[in-house]
């Protein structure tokens, strides 16, 4: 009888998400095994291609009448729209009655899924896009020293070229290129210059000098990438595991591969927050919002899909696949490797930074993209001119 009763109680969900490499698959498994663990079923909904393929998928269910029960988004204003629109189920009792405020670390992470004073998401972890990765192998092979910051990595460019070693991994999709201006900005130029044009839109400090040195290395960026033709970010990080690059710059989610591929950070790799220069990160990541169905039944089971999703235990079974760090700060992470402690070490010193999701729109972002992959695909333009037109996309940012 207690067996009919749970299976007529279970149900199924669908959940749409971009988590499809190896690593990716490893860690959202986690987060199906345990809602199974609920009586109720994780329809997996994994759309491949990355975020920037998915979300207009994502969207366009939403908006056209045919909902997943729940699906990712990175924090910050991306589902702003859909929230406005009123197609999100509010979390705010929820989230009350849990105390995520108390638990969730940093608040900005809980304040990027509030609107208007009300919960529209969960957050499930924090990933930073500042991190340099290093193949022990390649370096060894190439004659030099693994290196400790940006500029060792360039200095040591020539040398992996004449070693047969592509210098820089880089994915061809949109996204990794506006990463790497990311990841360069905070590295080359440093926090404040960060701040003033991120978070203020100084448009005089977009044009500066100090911003002129960080376009000069995103040329010098262009210049180690050249000849990399992989697509996905997963098959770049895949040439830094196999030592047929030198590099990459990539968030903390490549932690992930290098897991499965049973390497060993310190010992086959090395990994460098804020390129070695400048030990900050940002609080990105992902979270979940739960579309409005009609189903009582759904509508219930959604509710424990995210309790379950921030939960002790699913926050340590998840992030320790993941390669990205908690949204609380009270789990044993003992089992860490040493890069997953390096990021815990920076956010308890609180040197912390919202994502570029957080302070600007999603059309902004995407001019950014634009302007990015351009860029580093032709080597005609020259630094000064994608200053120039950065600036313009600064000055008329959202």
């Amino acid at each position: 009888m207690l067996a009919m009763t749970a299976s007529v109680q279970a149900t199924d969900l669908e959940v749409t998400h971009w988590w499809t490499s190896g690593g990716e698959a490893a860690a959202v498994a986690e987060f199906a095994k345990a809602f199974d663990a609920t009586g109720n079923k994780w329809v997996d909904g994994a759309i491949a291609g990355g975020g920037g393929t998915a979300r207009p998928v994502m969207i366009s269910r939403i908006t056209g009448g045919d909902p997943m029960a729940a699906t990712q988004f990175n924090h910050g204003r991306q589902a702003e729209e859909l929230v406005e629109a009123g197609l999100m189920l509010d979390l705010t009792e929820l989230a009350e009655k849990e105390g995520w405020k108390d638990i969730v670390n940093p608040p900005s992470l809980l304040d990027s899924c509030t609107l208007d004073g009300r919960i529209y998401c969960v957050p499930v972890n924090i990933h930073s896009p500042q991190w340099l990765w290093l193949s022990h192998d390649a370096f060894e092979k190439a004659g030099v020293p693994v290196p400790s910051n940006w500029d060792e990595y360039v200095a040591a460019a020539p040398k992996l070229r004449e070693a047969g070693i592509l210098p820089l991994a880089l994915g061809q999709q949109p996204w990794q290129s506006n990463l790497l201006f990311g990841a360069v900005q905070i590295g080359v130029g440093g926090l404040d210059l960060w701040k003033k044009i991120n978070i203020e839109k100084d448009v005089e400090a977009a044009a500066g000098s100090e911003m002129a040195k960080v376009f000069q290395a995103m040329g010098d960026a262009r210049e180690m990438a050249e000849g990399s033709n992989v697509q996905d970010w997963n098959q770049a990080t895949n040439m830094v595991i196999t030592g047929t690059a030198g590099g990459q710059i990539m968030g903390d989610w490549a932690q992930g591969e290098f897991q499965v591929a049973n390497q060993k950070a310190g010992e086959d790799y090395t990994c460098l927050p804020g390129l070695g220069n400048h030990e900050y990160l940002s609080t990105g990541g992902d979270a979940f919002y739960f579309p409005k169905l009609d189903d009582p039944e759904k509508a219930a089971a959604q509710l424990e899909l995210a309790s379950m999703m921030i939960s002790k235990e699913a926050q340590v079974a998840f992030n320790l696949k993941k390669g990205s760090l908690p949204i609380r700060g009270d789990i044993d992470l003992s089992a860490a490797n040493d890069c997953m402690k390096k990021g815990l070490d920076i956010l308890a010193s609180g040197n912390l930074l919202p994502s570029g999701d957080m302070v600007f729109s999603a059309d902004t972002q995407t001019q950014f993209n634009d302007l990015m992959v351009e860029f580093m695909n032709d080597s005609s333009i020259s630094p000064e001119e994608a200053q120039e037109r950065y600036v313009d996309i600064v000055e008329n940012a959202d």
